[in-house]
């Protein structure tokens, strides 16, 4: 496990319990061919990790600007956790180059399983929780959002509402979006969008479709009324 505790000093995360840590990394099948270890797997440390990922994500999706409503929020966990994410993100971390799997699973390349790596990462969240506290599971989360930018593939659509919600919290201020250019074949399109508050423009933004191109300029308007 030499490589996984250099993946861990890289982030400068200390570890006071390193066979905790490693545990994460046990697969059911792994430790039912190796019985003389004596250990155990990293099923009870996936429970663990699935609540510290539920409480993290609720946290930091309360904390974003503009707010998002409670539904927002309630969808955009739903996503954030679920098996795909979670598989991407050990991916895009290494992490599931650290599994240990049965001979099995091996053959079979669980080390591409989604819900093993899925698994795994819980696993890990809850040893990295139960061994020092939210402080290396925040650095280890916002390095997996920030690596997959999964915030934005998991509401491709969030600026347009996000940019609703947040005009229309204090007035009845009407948005509109406007064409303002369309270049390019038929089958190769690109759009210019502008977004406008009260027939005053605030963004505009380029895409393959008209709703990618709103997407854009309800970002840029978002970008300039929270600054």
């Amino acid at each position: 496990m030499n490589e996984l505790h250099r993946w861990l000093s890289e982030r400068h995360i200390t570890i006071h319990h390193p066979a905790l840590i490693e545990r994460a990394f046990f697969h059911s099948s792994y430790v039912n061919e190796h019985p003389q270890l004596n250990a155990e797997s990293n099923q009870r440390l996936e429970y663990m990790g699935d609540a510290v990922l539920q409480l993290w994500t609720a946290h930091y999706l309360y904390g974003l600007t503009p707010p998002l409503s409670e539904g927002q929020m309630t969808k955009m966990r739903a996503t954030l956790v679920c098996e795909a994410s979670l598989a991407a993100m050990g991916k895009a971390l290494g992490l599931h180059r650290f599994l240990k799997l049965g001979a099995g699973e091996i053959r079979e390349n669980g080390y591409e399983k989604p819900s093993i790596v899925a698994d795994m990462v819980e696993s890990f969240i809850g040893a990295l929780y139960l061994d020092g506290g939210m402080e290396p599971v925040d650095r280890t989360l916002q390095e997996a959002f920030a690596s997959l930018d999964v915030l934005n593939q998991a509401q491709p659509d969030d600026y347009k509402t996000r940019l609703q919600e947040f005009v229309q919290a204090d007035d009845k201020r009407a948005i509109s979006y406007v064409l303002v250019s369309e270049t390019g074949p038929s089958n190769g399109k690109r759009f210019e969008m502008a977004v406008f508050i009260d027939e005053i423009m605030y963004g505009k933004g380029y895409g393959s479709s008209k709703k990618r191109a709103e997407q854009a300029a309800a970002k840029e308007a978002l970008e300039k009324l929270v600054r």
